[in-house]
Parts: structure tokens; C-alpha cells; sequence
């Protein structure tokens, strides 16, 4: 464990300390939470890389950290060391102020953080736990989601799986985006336990999230509160599923209290309807969609990086004065109105001084680092080639980087870059020298990822495309299906973009800028872009997380009115748009859902197969989602049908050859020959998955061991 700790830290801290070659403005704990996405991407790809020519091993695992620990090098000119220590210095000083002291603005950070670390502790602590020797899961979407992650996990830990197999139908290539799960792998074999690594992987990578989720909003805004706001919008996301709560508990007529301690699904999706199929961001796509939670943090710092080298620093500043003495004068006018006092006029005016200065010191951010912006890493010889010495520059060629690591990552987060990006350069052309160093660095990373992805894969790429209108609203009403599923949202998001011209909450750079996101709406609308429709979600969860700044800033206005009808009204929107994504978190959290993914005979059957099979094996097992093989690393011969069929792989063939293995007929010998089958598991998924398995058949060949119920056979080949 303290090596896999030591690889973490190492991995976070480097890749904090390169954020300083190009993220100008980045506070200290905005830094660490870059440093935490983009040095565990960086760490998975390096350790990948000489993996594949050295195995898994603890060389390995070493030389991965020393090539990752590269940055330090920067750290050698004293300029470097003068910058970083007087941030660590700034941010230490804060810490203890903020704890010593609490109160306005810092108080408010504080909670925040605090909040959203104790909600993560308790959310990924269920996402996989152990229990009297068995492994359960506490999110209902993670059933089948989980042991295949475990499945890949295993595979690069235990099962020597270079070049990478897919884990449930062995002899292709994986293409499923597994370099989150490798990092895992890394981590287990640096001594850390399944469980551990998957859950500080998790907690880490959602602190990281977070935290540059709200800067993102923060960047976009120069709002405080809407930066606040924006998080609670896209992590407890859902739409009008709390009214099925409102009629259960009716029907129930248990006291609320007991009735919330208890809930019996989901409010975000699901139904015997069918009509809610959005989910909650962290109960259905961070915690089973592993991909995402490092693809999303990487996403933003790319976002971030964008919105501020295609900013005019003037005019923004002008834009800023201005929209800060209209509403100035807006609430000096409103005062009059009212006949209120000179002290009471006076204390708004501080307040919007206040906030005035908040808004200009995002803007400003870069004269705290002007020794970055002026200093040239052209001529530094630690570079591995000359830096342009534009800041506008550096920000667009770390941006093209950080995009160029999602392809084994994130598959569709990358090509929501790759399209995002090419809209913006078209609509901030006069940039375009900025675009063509991101597109040529985004391509020289990833490019080669993509080239050994797709070589010699088995994916049948035209089960991936096809028209689908209204996504997977099915029979329902599209408009009323969206309504429902993303609740007060999109009329909130439209009022936000259509508010008079004469006071509109998004400015016009900011609105070209959120523009393009519009298309990661409309084409999962019109088109399907996975096998599994409603996989589209992975495109339209970008959407949301571009508008949700809009509507929190609009909220925020509501707020800053200082009538009671308009705080009212914020806070009543709040608690609608946030509350079904509660219930979901809460139901995880409470404990209230729990489902088995292996059973204890199960779990000391996997011991047993690791003691007595080399690595590569190939076991042929019963086809279900949760086979205790896939705690092992070995490989399979097919694996869930759900799983293959939603990665366009066919394997209809395959699956009537493993029935007729198990039949044992006249030709399941040259079966098991044909399909190079070192092992066969007969145990109870087998016998009640509807194999019609003939125990006497296998009976013939040698036992290698058993658990309980399950028996493993070693086959012998002619």
C-alpha cells in the first residue's frame, strides 16, 4: 500500500507542478485538482507503454513513476522553485485563516469542499464494499458495470493481459476506453487492495471533477455564487422523478422520515413506464461509467484552457466595467424607488463594489502570474521542444495535450473535443493560429492511440450508427419525455439565453462560446452514436454540463435582486432541479440499496483458479455478468451478451458453441479444441443459466480443484 500510495501522489503532484507550462491563473488547489486528472492519464498511458514491453511489474511500476516524475525537473531554475513555493506558502496560509476564521466567501469554499468530500467518502464507499466475505454493490446501475470493470482491472493485475484481450470474449483486441481501470491495475499491484484502489481512484478523481467544474463556472460567469451553484447542478442532476416519491408515500402511508429511509428505486431513471432515462450523474454515469470520471475533469481543463486563449483581455475588462456600473446603477434607481435611507444605499453599493472586484479578479488572475506570461520557455532546455512564447499559445498547446490523452480514456469525450473544438475555431477564427497548435498537438497524442485501437479490431462499426429521434424516448412525447427528465432545466436554460437584450445574463462572447455545445443536444437527438441507444447520454451529459453555468448564473441573478418573490423563486427552482438527483444519492448513501455481486464460495473459487492457472489461460464459463472468473485476470471464453453486443461485437457463433460444449455431445471435444479452452468452470451459474450442463461429460476430464459448488476442469486436448 504505500507504494501504490507513493505512485498516486507522485502522479497528482507532477502533474499539478506541468499545469505551471500552461493553466496562467490556477490556484493552488485548482492545480492539484489538474494535477490529479491529468497525472493519472499521464501515469496510465507511460505505464501502459512499458508494460506492454515488460509486463506489470514492480520495474515497471518504477520506471513509470520516475518518467512521470519529470516535471520536478522544472524545479531546477530558480524561478520555478520561487513560484511554486510561494503558491504552497499563499495556499498554506489560506488553509489556516479559512479554518481559524471562517466567514464570507472563504467560509462558503470551505463548506463546499468539506460537503462534497464527505458525500463522496459515503457515495463511493457503497460503489464497492465488502461484507462477511462477499462483494456487494450499493448502486443499483454499477450490478453489471462493476465485475466487468473488475474484470479489466484483474486482467492487467493478475492475467498478464498484453496485448490487451477483450476480457469476455477473448482472441480481440479491447476497445473498450480502459485506461482508468489500468491505473487501478497499477495501483493494485503496488500493494493496494482491489477495493482501495478502486474507491481513492474514485474519491480523488470526483474531488477533481468538482473542483474544476466550479472553476470552469467561475471562468465563465465571474459569478461566485454561480460557481457554487453549478456543481449541485450537474452532480445531483434529474428531472421531475420526485413526484413518483410524492405519490408512494401516499399510497404508503409510512411517515416521510421512515419512507426516505427506505426508498425502493431510483428517481432519475427507470420506471415501469420507461419514461425516465436520464439518471443522476453520479449514480449512473460516474460510478458504472468509470471512463468518464477521469474523461470529464480532462474535458474541462481542455474547456477551460479554450475560453481563456480565445479571450481579449480588454475587452472582457471593458465588458465587465460596464456590466458592473449598469447594474449599479439599475440598483441605485431601485433604491430610490423605494424611498429607502442613505445607509442602506450606501451598504449596496459596498456589495456590489464587492462584487465587482470578485469578477475583475478572475479577469486579473494572470497579473498574479505576469512572470509566466513574460517568461519564454523557448530557450529552456528541459523542454522537450521550443514552446512558442505567446501565454495564448502555451494555453491552446497544453489544451491540445490534455485532449490528445482521452482516446484510451474516454472515447466519445474525445470526439466531443475533437467536434466542439473544430466549431469554436470556425467561430473564433481570428484565433487560428491558437487552433492549429491545439489540433496539431491534440492529434500528435492521440493519434497513435487511435491507430493501435482500431488495428485488427473485431467491432462491427455499423451496428454503431442509424437514426433515432427524441434519443430513447420510445412511445412517449419527446417534449414531454425531456421535460420530465431534466424537470425546470431547459426552460431555465432558454430563459437564461433569451432574457432582453437591454439586461441579458449571457453576455454575447460567452454565448458564441456555449453556441456549439447545442450540437452535443441535437445530433443524440436525431442519431444513435453506440449500439445501446441510450448510451447517447455520453454525448448529451456534455450539453448539460455546458448550459449548467447558464442557468446557475441565472439563478444567481434571481438571487441578487433582493426581493423576496425572486429569492423565493431561486430557491424554489434550486430544490426542484436538485432533488430527484438527491433522492438517488441519498438511496445510496442511506444504504438502502445493496445488490451481491459475488458470493464467498465464489470469491475463494477465484483464489483457487489464480493459484492453479497461468495468467493467459483461457476458462470457458457460464456467459452471465458476475462470474467469479472475472476476479481472476484470466481470460474468457465469452462473457455477458449485454456487454459484447453494446461494444458492436458479434458473438452469436461463439455462444452456440459454448451451449454445446456444455451439452457435452459428440462434438464438444473438437469445440473445446478449436476454441484453444484450457479450463471449464461447472458450477451453479452454469447449471442455472440454462446450459443443459452434461456434469457427466466433464467428469471425464482432469479436476483441477473445488469450492463448494464449483469444480474446475483442466481439458485435454487431442
Amino acid at each position: 500500500m504505500p507504494f501504490a500510495l507513493l505512485l498516486a501522489l507522485d502522479a497528482i503532484a507532477c502533474g499539478a507542478l506541468a499545469s505551471y507550462l500552461y493553466a496562467r491563473d490556477a490556484s493552488p488547489a485548482a492545480r492539484l485538482c489538474i494535477g490529479a486528472c491529468t497525472g493519472f492519464a499521464i501515469l496510465g498511458l507511460v505505464g501502459f507503454i512499458l508494460a506492454s514491453f515488460l509486463g506489470l511489474t514492480p520495474v515497471t511500476l518504477a520506471l513509470t513513476a520516475l518518467v512521470v516524475a519529470a516535471p520536478l525537473l522544472l524545479l531546477v531554475r530558480p524561478e520555478w522553485r520561487k513560484r511554486v513555493g510561494a503558491d504552497i506558502a499563499a495556499a498554506s496560509s489560506n488553509a489556516r485563516r479559512a479554518l481559524a476564521r471562517p466567514r464570507g466567501a472563504e467560509m462558503w469554499t470551505l463548506v463546499f469542499y468539506l460537503a462534497a468530500a464527505v458525500l463522496f467518502w459515503f457515495l463511493f464507499g457503497r460503489a464497492m464494499f465488502e461484507r462477511a466475505g462477499e462483494i456487494y454493490t450499493g448502486v443499483d446501475n454499477n450490478l453489471g458495470d462493476l465485475p466487468f470493470h473488475i474484470s479489466i482491472v484483474t486482467s492487467f493485475a493478475h492475467g498478464d493481459n498484453f496485448p490487451p484481450q477483450d476480457t469476455e470474449f477473448a482472441g480481440v483486441r479491447l476497445t473498450y476506453p480502459f485506461m482508468v481501470d489500468f491505473v487501478t491495475a497499477m495501483f493494485v499491484r503496488a500493494g493496494a487492495s482491489l477495493q482501495g484502489a478502486f474507491f481513492w481512484q474514485n474519491f480523488v478523481l470526483a474531488l477533481s471533477f468538482t473542483g474544476l467544474l466550479r472553476r470552469w463556472a467561475l471562468k465563465l460567469t465571474r459569478d461566485r455564487m454561480a460557481s457554487f451553484i453549478t456543481p449541485a447542478l450537474v452532480l445531483l442532476s434529474g428531472g421531475f422523478g420526485w413526484w413518483r416519491l410524492l405519490r408512494e408515500w401516499r399510497a404508503n402511508g409510512a411517515p416521510l422520515t421512515t419512507f426516505l429511509m427506505h426508498l425502493p428505486h431510483d428517481y432519475t431513471i427507470g420506471g415501469a413506464d420507461g419514461l425516465y432515462k436520464w439518471g443522476n450523474a453520479l449514480t449512473t454515469l460516474l460510478i458504472p461509467q468509470r471512463g468518464l470520471i477521469l474523461g470529464l475533469p480532462l474535458a474541462l481543463v481542455v474547456w477551460t484552457l479554450w475560453w481563456e486563449a480565445t479571450s481579449d483581455d480588454e475587452g472582457e475588462k471593458g465588458e465587465t466595467e460596464k456590466r458592473g456600473k449598469e447594474k449599479e446603477g439599475r440598483v441605485a434607481a431601485s433604491a430610490m424607488r423605494r424611498g429607502e435611507g442613505k445607509r442602506k444605499r450606501s451598504r449596496r453599493q459596498e456589495t456590489l463594489a464587492e462584487e465587482r472586484a470578485q469578477s475583475s479578479s478572475v479577469e486579473s488572475g494572470a497579473s498574479s502570474a505576469s512572470w509566466l506570461s513574460s517568461f519564454s520557455l523557448s530557450p529552456f532546455p528541459l523542454s522537450p521542444f521550443p514552446l512558442p512564447p505567446s501565454s495564448r499559445m502555451r494555453m491552446m498547446l497544453g489544451a491540445g495535450v490534455v485532449a490528445g490523452l482521452l482516446p484510451l480514456v474516454h472515447a466519445h469525450s474525445f470526439v466531443v473535443m475533437m467536434g466542439m473544438g473544430g466549431c469554436l475555431a470556425l467561430l473564433f477564427r481570428e484565433r487560428w493560429r491558437a487552433w492549429a497548435v491545439f489540433f496539431g498537438a491534440a492529434l500528435a497524442v492521440a493519434v497513435p492511440q487511435m491507430l493501435w485501437a482500431t488495428s485488427g479490431s473485431a467491432v462491427h462499426a455499423e451496428t454503431f450508427f442509424g437514426w433515432a429521434f427524441g434519443w430513447d424516448s420510445g412511445q412517449h412525447n419527446v417534449v414531454r419525455f425531456w421535460l420530465m427528465n431534466t424537470g425546470l432545466f431547459i426552460p431555465l436554460l432558454a430563459t437564461a439565453l433569451l432574457w432582453p437584450v437591454r439586461a441579458p445574463v449571457v453576455g454575447r462572447r460567452l454565448l458564441l462560446f456555449y453556441l456549439p455545445f447545442t450540437l452535443c443536444f441535437i445530433l443524440p437527438n436525431l442519431y444513435k452514436f453506440s449500439p445501446y441507444l441510450w448510451d447517447n447520454i455520453k454525448l448529451l451529459f456534455y450539453w448539460w454540463i455546458a448550459s449548467a453555468p447558464l442557468v446557475a448564473l441565472l439563478l444567481a441573478r434571481l438571487w441578487k435582486e433582493r426581493t423576496l418573490v425572486a429569492r423565493v423563486t431561486m430557491a424554489v427552482a434550486l430544490v426542484l432541479l436538485t432533488l430527484a438527483g438527491s433522492l438517488d444519492v441519498w438511496r445510496v448513501v442511506s444504504e438502502a440499496s445493496e445488490q451481491r455481486e459475488f458470493e464467498r464460495d465464489g470469491i475463494e473459487f477465484a483464489e483457487l483458479i489464480k493459484r492453479e492457472t497461468p495468467p493467459r489461460s483461457l476458462i470457458l464459463h457460464a456467459p452471465t455478468y458476475n462470474h467469479p472468473v472475472f476476479l481472476t485476470g484470466r481470460r474468457s471464453v465469452m462473457g455477458y451478451a449485454g456487454h459484447l453486443w453494446t461494444h458492436g461485437l458479434k458473438y452469436g457463433e461463439r455462444e452456440a458453441a459454448v451451449k454445446r460444449i456444455y451439452a457435452g455431445g459428440f462434438e464438444a471435444d473438437s469445440l473445446l479444441y478449436s476454441n484453444a479452452v484450457d479450463y471449464v468452470v461447472v458450477g451453479p451459474l452454469e447449471r442455472y443459466a440454462s446450459l443443459g450442463v452434461n456434469e457427466a461429460f466433464f467428469e471425464r476430464y482432469e479436476k483441477v480443484g473445488e469450492v463448494g459448488a464449483y469444480r474446475l476442469y483442466k481439458t485435454t486436448r487431442p
